[in-house]
C-alpha cells in the first residue's frame, strides 16, 4: 500500500505530529482543520470567516492530494458553539453544492477557545 503524507507547513503538524492529509489507496484523509489563514497565522474572529479559511485549507489539502472538494465523500464540522453552525450554511453549501457529502455537525470544545470551527473531511483521489 502506498502512503502519502501532505503538509500545510502549519506549525501545529509539526508540534503534534500529524499531517494535514493522508493519501492511500484512493482516498485521501484530511486532518481536522481550523480556521487560521497557515500563511500568516491569523485567525479571523468571524465563524463564517475561519468556515471559508478551513475550506480553503482543506482544498488547497486535496489538490495537493490530487482529488478535489468536489470529491469529498464524509465531512465532519466540530464547532464549540451549535448555534454557530447555521451561519456557515452558505458557504459550506455553495463549496459542498457538487459533492453534497455525508456529514455530521459535533458540538466539542476545540484547542483554543478564539477557535469557532474544525471540519475534517474524507474524500476520493479524483479519476
Amino acid at each position: 500500500m502506498s502512503v502519502r503524507h501532505i503538509s500545510t507547513g502549519s506549525p501545529f503538524e509539526e508540534k503534534i505530529g500529524y499531517s494535514r492529509a493522508v493519501v492511500a489507496d484512493g482516498w485521501v484523509f484530511v486532518s481536522g482543520t481550523t480556521g487560521y489563514d497557515y500563511e500568516t497565522m491569523e485567525l479571523p474572529e468571524d465563524v463564517v470567516d475561519q468556515c471559508r479559511n478551513t475550506l480553503a485549507t482543506i482544498g488547497k489539502a486535496l489538490s495537493d492530494a490530487g482529488s478535489s472538494l468536489d470529491d469529498v465523500v464524509r465531512v465532519n464540522y466540530i464547532l464549540p458553539d451549535g448555534s454557530d453552525f447555521e451561519k456557515c450554511w452558505p458557504v459550506t453549501s455553495e463549496v459542498f453544492a457538487t459533492a453534497k457529502p455525508a456529514a455530521t455537525m459535533i458540538i466539542a470544545d476545540l484547542m483554543e477557545a478564539a477557535m469557532k470551527i474544525e471540519i475534517e473531511v474524507t474524500a476520493r483521489v479524483s479519476k
